[in-house]
């Protein structure tokens, strides 16, 4: 399986650089794996999801929170610039980051981030992750805050006016370094209307770090290795999923970042959710058996990424769940990666609909 199965085109003007004025009216795509080819997808809104959502299903939503993780300083001793993007608690004051320019980091480099805060470069890794150690007075939260930015992907080039529209309306726990981007969608309204309609809003955690969208650079995708980054199911949650699927409910991930957080925890303790905190690495690609999740909602991927993988891999099982009932489906159960393929035909419809793409583009419902 190559990186390069992954591949797609995708025309510039359709990278959304600024979100919508209502969250809730983005565009939402249906990818219907019960059905045959042609009938596959459908078009909508993203507000129409709640069509979709049956009473005993449970929304599995990323409370995670998005730290002001960007900040620019500079060398103490040379005055040149240095970008600093956080990832990752370590305890201590320590912070594992991406920087920039790291080649000019050495252990001992002291950067500082005008008169609030300070760092010493501890050591340096590949690709540019760099472990620093931050002095400040007083807390260190509220000086990020004052310092910091939102990480806002490169391919974002518009400045964001409003903060929070990189948050989901229901950020909690601080500790991301990008937001998790599917439930960008959800309005307070739509979320009351679904919980309405007998839908359980169950509620975790998983901080997106670099093993989310570090790039892969394999070309064998099994020998992409993810870094790790930290989760946290409470004992509540875990009791809402586990008599979700019980009764016979289905549990609807929001993201691929909920995604992983069940299917690892699962994964842990031969198929069941229990209450559990600690750090996965699981990497989700087609061949892998899903064994939580029913139904996905989630934004559409950058080619050859990680995330592109997990979304064929799940389409791939759905598939496989479904027996053939047409031609065009008996031809697609026959292919090596027919997850992969019917994804990419789907981005393909929704390039040909002028769909917006990426972080602050429209969604996706496979189901």
């Amino acid at each position: 399986m190559k990186t390069s199965d992954f591949d797609y085109d995708l025309p510039e003007e359709l990278i959304a650089q600024t979100p919508l004025k209502d969250r809730s009216s983005s565009r939402l795509l249906v990818v219907d794996a019960s059905k045959s080819e042609k009938t596959a997808f459908s078009d909508h809104h993203f507000s129409d999801i709640i069509d979709y959502l049956n009473p005993g299903d449970a929304l599995v939503i990323n409370e995670t929170k998005v730290l002001p993780a960007r900040i620019y300083g500079t060398k103490t001793e040379t005055s040149g610039a240095v970008e600093l993007l956080l990832l990752k608690d370590l305890g201590d004051d320590t912070w594992e980051c991406l920087a920039r320019p790291q080649k000019r980091l050495k252990p001992g480099t002291k950067i500082n981030f005008g008169d609030l805060m300070e760092a010493t470069v501890i050591s340096t890794f590949d690709e540019g992750v760099t472990h620093v150690k931050f002095a400040y007075a007083g807390i260190f939260l509220e000086t990020l805050n004052q310092i910091g930015t939102m990480p806002l992907p490169p391919y974002i080039h518009e400045q964001l006016k409003d903060q929070d529209r990189y948050q989901t309306i229901y950020a909690k726990n601080l500790g991301s370094a990008a937001a998790p981007t599917a439930g960008l969608h959800f309005t307070p309204d739509l979320l009351n209307k679904i919980e309405k309609k007998g839908v359980k809003i169950i509620k975790i955690t998983l901080h997106v770090g670099l093993g989310t969208f570090r790039p892969v650079q394999v070309d064998d995708v099994k020998n992409h290795k993810m870094h790790t980054e930290e989760y946290e199911i409470t004992g509540q949650a875990a009791r809402e999923i586990n008599e979700t699927k019980n009764r016979g409910g289905r549990i609807i991930a929001v993201g691929t970042t909920s995604v992983r957080t069940l299917e690892a925890v699962a994964n842990k303790n031969h198929g069941k959710i229990v209450a559990d905190r600690g750090e996965t690495d699981i990497f989700i690609y087609p061949g892998y058996q899903f064994q939580i999740v029913d139904a996905l909602i989630t934004n559409f991927h950058l080619p050859k990424s990680t995330l592109l993988m997990l979304v064929s891999a799940f389409l791939e099982q759905k598939i496989a769940g479904n027996s053939p009932k047409t031609a065009s489906e008996a031809d697609l159960s026959k292919s090596t990666m027919p997850g992969r393929d019917l994804i990419l035909k789907a981005y393909q419809h929704a390039i040909d609909e002028k769909y917006r793409f990426f972080s602050f583009g429209d969604a996706m419902l496979i189901m």
